[in-house]
């Protein structure tokens, strides 16, 4: 199982903060990818010089819980495991299947969503082969073909492959073909909508995904962000995981996820 290990901070994206931080800006919204450790001093810096935060996409509960701020996105946690269970009522999985989830073992704030899947699953009595889901494959996903490939062929009998995120959900396809299984053979579920994840559906090697809304964790903070300077309000708190997107629907969504607003 993964460890609960502490994520190293993120120079890059604490580089960033500390310029914005610099230049004494009203307000800043911030992806909370770099975790507790790695936010907690920038946002007492941004706290001290009066700056309102609020975050996006991941929640930096320690750091929200210290030094205010809203947070915008999916409970990950809460997501995870809704999936799992999504994917147990529409798929049909049984206690004694398999499956290999891909985790971010590093992160584990970030980690939550997948490993929830993990857990869920094992709930159900299936058997799990965990993989490094390291953050570096979104990044160039064709990185992780040969960990994924030989993963299936030492687990052939896995009937379900949980990626990390629409990247990697977006290269079903070809970890699929690279591994040896043709549309359906392999059910590869994860997170996120795209052009590429639509592309899964249309081709048979997506077959469920977690729709975070995006568009709204762009929009919203920012619109939380105005109102709390200029109206005094309080941040506002989204949980934008809203529903599934399947092979039954995702024909209904797939302008939108090509025009990048899904």
């Amino acid at each position: 199982r993964p460890p609960r290990s502490t994520p190293k901070p993120s120079s890059a994206a604490s580089d960033v903060y500390k310029r914005q931080v610099g230049l004494g800006v009203d307000a800043i919204a911030m992806m909370g990818h770099p975790g507790n450790d790695a936010l907690m001093p920038l946002a007492k810096q941004a706290a001290e010089k009066g700056i309102l935060m609020t975050y996006q996409n991941v929640d930096p509960a320690e750091v929200r819980a210290r030094f205010g701020g809203g947070y915008v996105g999916a409970n990950l946690a809460t997501q995870g495991r809704a999936l799992a269970k999504e994917a147990i009522r529409q798929f049909g999985l049984k206690s004694g299947d398999h499956a290999i989830v891909m985790v971010p073992i590093g992160d584990y704030s970030r980690a939550q969503r997948e490993d929830n899947v993990r857990i869920a699953f094992e709930e159900h009595g299936m058997e799990v082969v965990v993989l490094d889901g390291t953050p570096e494959y979104a990044t160039d996903p064709n990185s992780a073909i040969p960990v994924i490939s030989a993963a299936l062929a030492a687990n052939p009998e896995s009937k379900i492959l949980v990626h990390t995120g629409g990247q990697m959900l977006g290269n079903a396809e070809t970890f699929a073909l690279a591994a040896g299984y043709g549309p359906n053979e392999l059910l590869q579920i994860g997170f996120d909508t795209s052009p590429q994840v639509m592309s899964g559906f249309v081709n048979g090697f997506v077959h469920l995904t977690s729709d975070q809304q995006p568009f709204l964790q762009g929009y919203l903070p920012v619109l939380s962000l105005c109102q709390m300077k200029v109206m005094g309000l309080g941040a506002l708190n989204q949980d934008t995981g809203a529903g599934f997107v399947t092979t039954e629907n995702y024909e209904s969504v797939m302008s939108l996820a090509n025009a990048g607003l899904r």
